[in-house]
């Protein structure tokens, strides 16, 4: 058997590095282009255990991208978002974001800047995800390129139709270099924290569910999350708050009437939290900006009901009590000494588990600053699981 070598990721001096323990692990002694069955075995492990692999001077072609994320879900096919680009799904707010690699059509070539003649695209205008865009309030102009914001808190899935992606690779072909930026919350708190210049950043959902309070931990087993039909059309209108985990609630969402034609029957509910297939442990997965009613079941007989939210379980379709909820139990995740701000360098691929992180793109890039990123995610064969009897009992 090859010997691989994951040691931790380097932390920045934000983090808290007893929170990261187990999150993330850079990979030596195998070529992730070409690996064989066994070392793919081993990778696959340490992937769902660390949640996010990075691996460095990698030459990787498209095919070979997709390759590898398919080997984490050989009956998955389809990019993971399916395709945005037809029709009314035009108004999706993902759909300037993505130029398909024609050749393959399941890697996307994102970024910043105009890219030419590149894997058969004459001419490609990226465009970096900019928060005042998305954003209610915005970072005044003179600031906005020393200072940045979390664009968008996410789970790269479709979240309607298709299943969220086991895995998402990111592999960086153009890196601009540059000095970092101050990331603000502007959410009253006065966090803020150091990011490398376009950096992506993540947290963990374990760690979102394991520093609950017993009560929300309660909570979160006994709830599935219902998403709105066309999630990124739906909220097309609409506004994030400043730490871009979740929307203003302005009632700008579009009515379901004027929506793409929808099927109740794909319709995505998914539990609140979702099983790692490797350790057993529970992460708080939920893309906040696309849910519109939470389904709470009751306590289990025999659990205790003092302090215990919705004992006899609730369904909650009001849209702001809703996300005053969800964020309740996601911010204190993306405090600055719990978000890996990962700082790319050219030929760096990173593979995590989609299943359990949350993400974000980050950063304010000059329009003559090139970046050029492959990513590669594919709708799953499956849903993802949710808490066992066993964890109902006991976290219920």
């Amino acid at each position: 058997m090859v010997f691989i070598q994951a040691t931790p990721l380097p932390l920045p001096p934000s983090a808290d590095a007893s929170k990261f323990t187990e999150f993330g692990r850079e990979i030596k002694g195998v070529n992730p282009a070409d690996l064989t069955p066994d070392e793919f075995i081993q990778i696959q492990e340490l992937l769902y255990k660390h949640s996010a692999l990075l691996f460095r001077d990698v030459s990787m072609t498209p095919e070979q991208q997709y390759a590898l994320t398919k080997a984490f879900d050989p009956e998955s096919e389809s990019y993971g978002h399916g395709n945005n680009k037809t029709g009314s799904t035009k108004k999706s707010i993902l759909h300037p974001d993505l130029k398909t690699i024609p050749r393959v059509p399941q890697v996307q070539l994102i970024g910043n800047g105009v890219v030419y003649d590149h894997e058969g695209l004459a001419e490609a205008k990226l465009k970096h995800p900019h928060h005042k865009t998305f954003h209610k309030t915005r970072i005044p102009e003179e600031d906005d390129l020393k200072f940045t914001r979390f664009y968008r808190w996410h789970i790269d899935a479709a979240l309607y139709d298709l299943s969220p992606p086991r895995v998402t690779t990111l592999y960086a072909l153009k890196v601009p270099r540059g000095e970092n930026q101050t990331l603000r919350y502007d959410d009253g708190t006065g966090d803020e924290l150091d990011v490398p210049l376009g950096t992506t950043a993540f947290v963990s959902g374990k760690t979102m569910f394991d520093i609950l309070p017993a009560e929300l931990k309660s909570l979160a087993v006994r709830t599935k999350v219902r998403y709105a039909p066309h999630p990124y059309v739906w909220m097309s209108n609409a506004h994030a708050i400043p730490t871009g985990l979740g929307l203003e609630t302005e009632g700008l969402e579009l009515p379901l009437s004027e929506l793409p034609e929808w099927d109740e029957s794909k319709i995505k509910v998914f539990p609140m939290l979702w099983k790692n297939p490797v350790t057993g442990e529970l992460h708080y997965q939920v893309h906040p900006a696309g849910v519109s009613e939470l389904l709470v079941d009751p306590l289990p007989e025999g659990a205790k009901r003092e302090g215990a939210l919705y004992p006899d379980g609730a369904k909650l379709t009001d849209l702001k009590q809703v996300r005053e909820l969800l964020y309740k139990m996601q911010r204190p995740a993306i405090a600055p000494q719990l978000v890996y701000p990962h700082d790319w360098s050219e030929k760096d691929l990173v593979l995590f588990h989609n299943r359990g992180v949350l993400h974000t793109v980050v950063g304010a890039f000059a329009p003559d600053q090139v970046r050029a990123f492959h990513q590669c995610n594919l709708a799953a064969s499956d849903d993802p699981v949710g808490p066992s009897h066993e964890d109902l009992l006991k976290w219920a």
